[in-house]
């Protein structure tokens, strides 16, 4: 009898994760590589995690969630500006980069230049996903898989 998903199961699976255009944002199945997830560890959102229990291995799910659900909604909290002379030692940033900025706690967090006018430099600090609805595909490979030490 095989496990299923439980709220703190260790889960291997292999996911596609489109766009409401059907662009393909991330899958596991382009490189050949399946992500171990941790239920109940907080890096899911809730309502990935919801979806994925009680599932065993080797079943299949399609599902969509909403913003609120996924990534959130884009917040203008996260939207910050700097100045160009902060710049100096990473050198001229283009618009579209993502670049990694030390947070006050000494974490890093990657931004997106989404501006550069004047001295002004404008770097968002929102999940690249943030604000749109995804659609998974997932396959559940293994649940409470045999970790490699």
């Amino acid at each position: 009898m095989s496990k299923s998903v439980q709220s703190n199961s260790a889960v291997l699976v292999h996911f596609t994760l489109k766009l409401d255009d059907g662009s393909t944002a991330e899958s596991t199945r382009n490189n050949g590589k399946p992500a171990l997830f941790r239920l109940g560890d907080g890096s899911l959102s809730e309502g990935l995690e919801q979806h994925l229990l009680g599932l065993k291995e080797g079943d299949k799910t399609t599902f969509s969630l909403e913003p609120d659900a996924a990534f959130g909604v884009p917040s203008p909290d996260l939207i910050q500006y700097f100045s160009r002379r902060e710049f100096m030692d990473a050198g001229e940033p283009e618009i579209g980069a993502i670049m990694l900025f030390t947070a006050m706690d000494g974490s890093e967090m990657p931004g997106v230049i989404r501006e550069i006018n004047g001295d002004s430099i404008t770097v968002d600090f929102n999940h690249p996903l943030a604000g749109h609805t995804v659609h998974f595909d997932i396959e559940v490979l293994e649940v409470e898989p045999a970790l490699e030490a």
